[in-house]
C-alpha cells in the first residue's frame, strides 16, 4: 500500500532502523527487491532517477513502480532521487511519484535554501514528503580524489537550512559517495552526531553500498534513518551474469538468476537496517 515517505521515516527513527531506499530501474531489480521485502516483511521506498533515464523511460515504467507499491500489503512509497531541479521534480509527481529529493547540494548554502524551499512550498501543501541534502557527497568517482576536496556538511549550518526550507528528511554528507568505492570509506561519525543533536528531522545515507556493515550499523544506530542502495543491486546482478559468461544460456533463465540475486541482496540489506518484520501490524489501529 502506498504510505508516506514521512511517517516510514517517523516510524523508523523512533523504532531505531532504517527503510531501504532501493534504486531501481528495470524490472529484475523491482521484482527482486520486492520480493525480498514480501518475504521479510519491510517497509520499502522503490527509487529512481534523473541518472537511470538512459536506460529507462520512467514515464512507462512508473506505472510497474505504482503497480507494485499500490497492490502489495506492505507500506510502500515512490520516491524521486536527487532531482535536481524544479521542472524534473514537478514531472516525478505528475507521472506519480508520492515522495521526492530536491537536490541543490551542489550550489552554495543561500542557492540550495532558495531551491529547497521552492519545492517544499509547492509540494508539500499536497502531502508530498520532501527530502533535501546539506553538504555534497558527489558523483561516481575516485575516492580518494573526492576526499581531497569532499563537501562535508556543515553541522552549524543543519538547522538553520531545515528550518528555512521546511525539508521533511536531510541526507547529510559524511564521507559517503556515490557508486563503488575505491578505497575503504572513511565515514565522519563526529558530524552525523552534530547535525543529529541539531535537528529533528529523520537524516538519509546516500552512496552506501560499499559501506562496511559495522559501520552501516553504527550510523542508523546515530540517527540515520532511511539508506539508499543501488550499486550493491548491480553487483548482484552481476554475479549471475558472470557465473554464465563463456557458456550458453537462456535469456529468460538469466534474467530469473539475475532476479535471485538481486532478492537475495536486497534481504541481506532489509536485515542489516533492522526494517525486517516492521512492516507487520503497520496498518493495525
Amino acid at each position: 500500500m502506498l504510505v508516506s515517505t514521512k511517517d516510514m521515516l517517523i516510524k523508523a527513527k523512533e523504532g531505531k532502523y532504517a527503510v531501504a531506499n532501493f534504486c531501481i530501474w528495470n524490472v529484475e531489480m523491482l521484482s527482486g527487491v520486492m520480493e525480498a521485502c514480501e518475504e521479510l516483511k519491510s517497509p520499502v521506498i522503490l527509487s529512481f532517477g534523473s541518472g537511470f533515464l538512459q536506460n529507462t523511460d520512467i514515464n512507462h515504467f512508473i506505472h510497474m513502480m505504482r503497480s507494485y507499491a499500490t497492490t502489495t500489503a506492505l507500506p510502500a512509497s515512490i520516491h524521486w532521487d536527487h532531482g535536481r531541479s524544479f521542472d524534473i521534480v514537478s514531472h516525478a509527481i505528475d507521472i506519480g511519484y508520492n515522495s521526492l529529493m530536491i537536490d541543490g547540494s551542489a550550489y552554495p548554502f543561500e542557492e540550495n535554501i532558495r531551491m529547497t524551499k521552492e519545492v517544499v512550498d509547492k509540494f508539500k501543501p499536497m502531502g508530498i514528503p520532501i527530502e533535501a541534502e546539506l553538504g555534497h557527497v558527489g558523483a561516481e568517482t575516485n575516492y580518494e580524489e573526492a576526499l581531497a576536496n569532499y563537501g562535508y556538511t556543515d553541522p552549524s549550518q543543519a538547522a538553520e537550512f531545515v528550518e528555512r526550507t521546511g525539508a521533511d528528511s536531510l541526507a547529510i554528507a559524511i564521507g559517503n559517495q556515490h557508486g563503488a568505492y575505491s578505497a575503504p570509506p572513511q565515514i565522519n561519525f563526529d558530524i552525523l552526531q552534530k547535525v543529529y543533536e541539531s535537528v529533528e528531522v529523520p537524516l538519509v545515507l546516500h552512496g552506501a553500498s560499499g559501506i562496511s556493515d559495522e559501520d552501516v550499523r553504527k550510523a542508523i544506530g546515530m540517527g540515520i534513518t532511511k539508506v539508499n542502495i543501488h550499486t550493491e543491486l548491480c553487483e548482484a546482478a552481476m554475479i549471475a551474469i558472470n557465473a554464465n559468461a563463456g557458456r550458453p544460456v537462456h535469456y529468460l533463465a538469466l534474467n530469473q538468476e539475475v532476479r535471485a540475486e538481486v532478492k537475495k541482496r536486497a534481504m541481506e540489506k532489509i536485515m542489516l537496517f533492522g526494517s525486517n518484520g516492521k512492516a507487520e501490524g503497520w496498518f493495525e489501529k
